[in-house]
């Protein structure tokens, strides 16, 4: 049976977690596969809003297996927070949830490196950390020594591991300047505290990699569900200024454990127009009135952390770059009703580069920071279409608009969002999405 995956194919935020919920009722299994709680998808349902870092945006749909797979690192106390906060508004979290027992922990000691690196690279451009020490742990699991997976806390030996990362990390801690002479982390108070986050996760920690084996020979209907975009994938995106994952469909594989020709239908998501947070290089950024205009209307403020987002024109170059990249089939456009209220809208379909014109996205952060973007400027809408339901009921400038986008960047679109809620989603009848 074949499996559909949908990528972000920008800076992430682009509305993924609505696009995972609508798509998951055709699908009997939600697969989260790399990402940690920095992600923030959100998911309006019956006008309740809920905010998801962890768990797949598959959990509101009945009879839907959610799976947290290993190329995920994972903080237990914000998962069993989020899990504790979904069963409290009545979301059903019980056995259709799964979470890999091979996925990679964060402990105290990664929070710490975390805010350290930061602290000291404070006159550095951001690369966009949240502090929530997903860098540091996703080091650890390539450097092997001191890394630890959710399995290894059922096992006899994990105090003995707990006690030697410790002692590790207190000596290196102590030498980049953590808490002074003093400073020591409490093996025994983190062993107690991490025992008894994985005894309240133990009725979801299973082998997630047999699991999908299995679920894909028995025909199963699989969606994979991508965290952050395509633009932040640490070896194909704007490096340094990335994530610490791969979060283009090269990841799908490796994070979640199975053959990539599993995958057959690609769905990628685009904002409207462009948003990033933290630092690293954004060509069509508008620093100026009609960024904050799109700032206020969108609400682009970070799910998870709130920082406000930067805010842009659309850039195509980079769409089709990472359309490319991630093998996209149909895309879905978001956040539409945003630019209602603009007279008139730009592009961005290519660049200037030291005076000359290219159309592919640079491999270098400096190039793509040097380049001047080429716009092509569309007439806007002045007319609300946050109510609209059918594709040929938006205003003729919006549907060139949304035409165009699909043109530039060289797929069809097959979705158009024009609000949060799920009744705000418009499916273009020619397109299989």
């Amino acid at each position: 049976m074949p499996a559909t995956c949908v990528i972000g194919l920008q800076w992430g935020d682009e509305a993924k977690g609505k696009v995972v919920d609508l798509l998951t009722q055709q699908h009997d299994i939600v697969v989260r596969y790399q990402g940690g709680a920095n992600a923030g998808h959100t998911v309006v349902a019956g006008g309740e809003v809920y905010k998801l870092s962890l768990i797949p945006s598959g959990i509101f749909r009945p009879g839907v297996q959610c799976v947290v797979a290993g190329g995920t690192v994972l903080n237990p106390e914000a998962l069993l927070q989020e899990i504790d906060g979904l069963t409290a508004r009545g979301v059903q979290v019980g056995k259709n949830l799964m979470i890999s027992d091979r996925a990679h922990v964060i402990f105290p000691w990664h929070f710490e490196e975390d805010r350290l690196m930061t602290d000291q690279g404070a006159d550095a451009e951001s690369i966009g950390t949240t502090l929530r020490g997903i860098g540091p742990c996703y080091r650890d699991k390539v450097g092997r020594s001191w890394a630890i997976r959710l399995g290894d806390m059922y096992r006899a030996s994990f105090r003995d591991q707990i006690e030697k990362v410790a002692a590790a990390k207190t000596r290196s801690l102590s030498s980049l300047g953590a808490g002074g002479e003093t400073f020591q982390l409490d093996a025994g108070r983190i062993f107690q505290q991490y025992s008894d986050h994985a005894e309240r996760l133990r009725p979801y920690v299973a082998d997630t990699t047999a699991y999908l084996l299995d679920a894909i020979e028995a025909g199963k209907r699989i969606l994979f569900e991508g965290a952050q975009g395509a633009l932040l994938d640490i070896d194909h995106g704007t490096f340094p200024f990335v994530t610490s994952s791969n979060s283009s469909g090269a990841g799908v594989a490796a994070g979640a454990g199975v053959p990539g020709r599993v995958v057959t239908k690609v769905v990628g998501i685009l904002k409207a127009y462009c948003t990033r947070v933290g630092g690293g290089p954004f060509p069509t950024e508008q620093d100026n009135q009609v960024g904050q205009h799109i700032r206020d209307r969108g609400n682009e403020y970070g799910t998870v952390t709130r920082r406000p987002r930067r805010c842009g024109w659309f850039d195509a170059v980079a769409a089709r770059y990472t359309v490319r990249l991630s093998d996209v089939d149909v895309l879905a456009v978001m956040l539409l009703d945003v630019l209602s209220e603009l007279p008139e809208i730009h592009i961005c379909t290519g660049y200037e580069l030291d005076g000359r014109r290219i159309v592919d996205f640079p491999s270098h952060v400096d190039d793509v920071r040097r380049v001047v973007p080429v716009y092509e400027t569309l007439p806007g809408w002045n007319q609300e279409i946050s109510d609209v339901r059918h594709y040929d009921d938006l205003p003729t400038a919006a549907r060139n608009y949304v035409s165009r986008i699909g043109q530039l960047v060289g797929r069809p679109v097959g979705l158009v969002s024009v609000g949060p809620d799920r009744e705000q989603t418009i499916v273009v009848k020619s397109q299989n999405i």
